[in-house]
């Protein structure tokens, strides 16, 4: 088996087995990995510097806001799903909500997108955008993998790129809000590879390896990435392979991920409080997608059981 990107959960390997690539290079989906392999770029895991390095009035706590309401967040947090980010409303809120390694900045509006760019010597030469439906407590019922551009967030964060990854090659995952950068990741999002098109993860290689961005992107559309979250408490069980075989190949389906260790006790899944992700559904067709999903919510809720014992331990990734 071939595998060219260093991926973690056995759900995405789908996505990049029988890629040619050489063993030294080294492709990251993880930040942990991509913040190693990186030592010139991995500052732009901090946060207050992404910040203050696009002019955001920022400061650790400690330090007084001139004013409210501002965000605030861990400084650095390569795992942990937004863990610790919250609004910060006035001065009397500051005081009880200043936390070690936390830092304040400004309360961005506006659209929050998703976007992967195939950076060249810190040039961007590819975009992709995707936004979120949120469903509540760090759930989202589906990501729209738009066909279209985004000038504002092209505009502004490419200058950014240009500015500042001078000397890098490679994927950037950047987070925005308006088109102000409120995360960067030295990686791509590897929820959804299938819906940006066939050849992509061997141009991804080619990046890597040959520092060259060839990607034929003429017939782009926009996909969908459907997301299951089912209530915490249950030890859920996986689809039998042949149901996720029909599914995949039902018209207007890409993939379908099950997207968690059914061996591993869900306690020790590092999901958001709203609930607990069992699967993805990557799909051209929207409908078809929610199709697919009723499909699993069915037997997952038929095959689910307690918990034996309550939550204790550290959540994995």
């Amino acid at each position: 088996m071939v595998m060219p990107i260093a991926e973690i959960d056995p759900w995405r390997m789908q996505y990049f087995v029988g890629v040619p690539c050489p063993d030294d290079v080294l492709i990251p989906t993880e930040d942990s990995d991509a913040w190693m392999w990186n030592p010139e770029h991995r500052w732009v895991y901090d946060k207050l510097a992404v910040a203050r390095s696009q002019g955001l009035d920022a400061a650790p706590h400690g330090v007084d806001p001139p004013s409210f309401p501002v965000f605030s967040k861990p400084i650095y947090n390569l795992k942990g799903m937004g863990v610790g980010s919250r609004v910060i409303a006035s001065a009397e809120d500051y005081k009880e909500a200043q936390t070690a390694g936390h830092f304040w900045t400004t309360l961005l509006t506006g659209d929050h997108v998703s976007s992967d760019v195939a950076v060249l010597d810190g040039e961007p030469l590819w975009w992709r955008h995707a936004t979120g439906e949120a469903s509540g407590d760090g759930t989202f019922d589906h990501w729209a993998v738009h066909a279209e551009t985004n000038a504002v967030v092209e505009d502004r964060c490419g200058a950014w790129c240009r500015k500042h990854l001078r000397g890098y090659s490679g994927m950037v995952n950047l987070e925005t809000i308006g088109g102000r950068i409120i995360e960067v990741h030295l990686r791509f999002a590897d929820q959804w590879p299938d819906l940006y098109g066939p050849g992509w993860v061997e141009a991804v290689v080619r990046l890597y390896e040959k520092k060259q961005w060839r990607f034929a992107d003429r017939d782009r559309r926009t996909g969908y990435s459907v997301v299951l979250f089912l209530p915490h408490g249950g030890r859920y069980r996986h689809p039998p392979a042949p149901m996720i075989d029909e599914l995949t190949r039902a018209d207007g389906i890409s993939s379908v991920q099950i997207t968690f260790h059914e061996g591993r006790a869900a306690h020790l899944h590092a999901m958001p409080p709203g609930g607990f992700r069992v699967a993805i559904v990557n799909c051209w067709d929207r409908a078809a997608g929610t199709t697919a999903r009723e499909r699993l919510r069915g037997h997952f809720e038929a095959s689910a059981g307690p918990i034996p014992s309550p939550p204790t331990g550290r959540p994995l990734g």
